[in-house]
């Protein structure tokens, strides 16, 4: 099995954190989709024949694509590989372009889940982030979306910023909770270098993060989550019984995938490939029947610390036989970096399988890297 992302680089404002690869300007939107149709026809063998069993729609915002676009895409991969019966197929999408009608054509598309970027149900708030749309709309679209028949919905809300206290932080999730969806994502707000909030907080014109705010409401979303029945399967994801997000969990799993469009990243076990993050270099070159992609050839390292990075992020955790499988002995030096860990009740030992407790995953990147090779 294996997956497929295809990265839609456009988006009508910039939001002040983030970093993804896009552009503002939909000029060369339908260069673009052209494009993205004829990159997935170079990079058909890149997979190996392998069944696809998600497909994955990021940016960017590809709700920008009209319904015929994004079938059309969908159709295009469908010819060229073997497509599951079931797969899951994932379009991300902001509040603002998922009116009736969208909608509509869309449920006439085999695309069965959506990633609704909502952040806040605070209208400050959204204004901060420099966000399109407002709160009403965030929850009418949610509403609209399950009216019509789409109940496989995730949401994304972000935590420790300024402006959220902790009683607005408990309206956001009891307010995701009310819209009965099964899955919900939520990340704390990180300051990426070269974003417009990291050149407000070097001005001063913004105060930097919080790390006490951030692990504070990290605590307060897990009783909440717990309460309402989610259950944390990374990180970052929660989802009521059967809902995990096939497609990232399959990242998190080590499964190949096929990266497609400017920036858009692809593994296939032995090395990992990523295409240039320029959209106009980006479709000069695969006009001329180029890839416009660097390829790293992964070492046994990078193999053991993608894994690591990855697993201990997620409650299936590390597996100890996996290791030994990627590098004979690994297991033996991981436990012997891990002991302080132990010893702090920050990782917890099941058998062949090493996870993190509740303290831990507070501090999983920093564990994470203090257990690479």
């Amino acid at each position: 099995m294996a997956g497929i992302y295809l990265h839609i680089p456009f988006c009508k404002q910039a939001c002040h954190y983030c970093d993804f690869h896009f552009s503002t300007s939909p000029k060369y939107k339908d260069e673009m989709v052209q494009a993205l149709l004829k990159e997935i026809h170079l990079q058909k063998r890149y997979l190996n024949n392998e069944t696809i069993e998600t497909i994955y729609f990021g940016g960017g915002t590809p709700s920008v694509l009209s319904a015929d676009e994004i079938y059309q895409l969908i159709n295009t991969i469908t010819e060229l590989h073997t497509v599951a019966a079931d797969a899951e197929i994932t379009l991300e999408a902001n509040p603002d372009d998922l009116d009736h009608h969208k909608l509509k054509a869309l449920r006439q598309t085999p695309v069965n889940r959506f990633s609704i970027g909502i952040q806040s149900f605070f209208d400050e708030d959204l204004a901060w982030m420099n966000r399109v749309h407002r709160s009403s709309e965030a929850e009418a679209s949610v509403k609209r979306a399950q009216d019509i028949g789409f109940e496989n919905i995730t949401v994304d809300l972000i935590y420790g910023y300024p402006l959220l206290t902790d009683v607005k932080w408990k309206h956001n999730l009891n307010t995701a909770f009310e819209l009965g969806i099964p899955h919900i994502s939520a990340y704390s707000m990180t300051v990426e270098p070269q974003t417009a909030l990291a050149t407000f907080i070097s001005k001063k014109k913004q105060p930097p993060m919080s790390d006490q705010q951030s692990a504070g409401q990290f605590n307060i979303m897990l009783d909440a989550m717990q309460t309402n029945g989610f259950e944390q399967y990374e990180i970052s994801n929660f989802c009521k019984p059967g809902h995990y997000s096939r497609h990232n969990s399959n990242y998190w799993k080590g499964v190949k995938y096929l990266g497609i469009g400017p920036s858009a990243h692809s593994f296939n076990g032995d090395t990992r490939q990523w295409n240039v993050a320029n959209n106009a270099k980006y479709i000069k070159a695969i006009t001329e029947d180029t890839i416009p992609a660097e390829t790293e050839v992964l070492t046994e390292e990078n193999r053991l610390n993608e894994y690591i990075m990855t697993a201990l992020r997620t409650k299936w955790g590390i597996d100890l036989d996996k290791l030994d499988a990627i590098a004979a002995g690994s297991s033996h030096e991981l436990l012997k970096a891990a002991r302080h860990y132990f010893d702090d009740g920050s990782i917890t030992q099941t058998g062949n399988i090493i996870a993190l407790t509740p303290h831990g995953k507070l501090y999983a990147d920093n564990i994470a890297s203090a257990l690479f090779f």
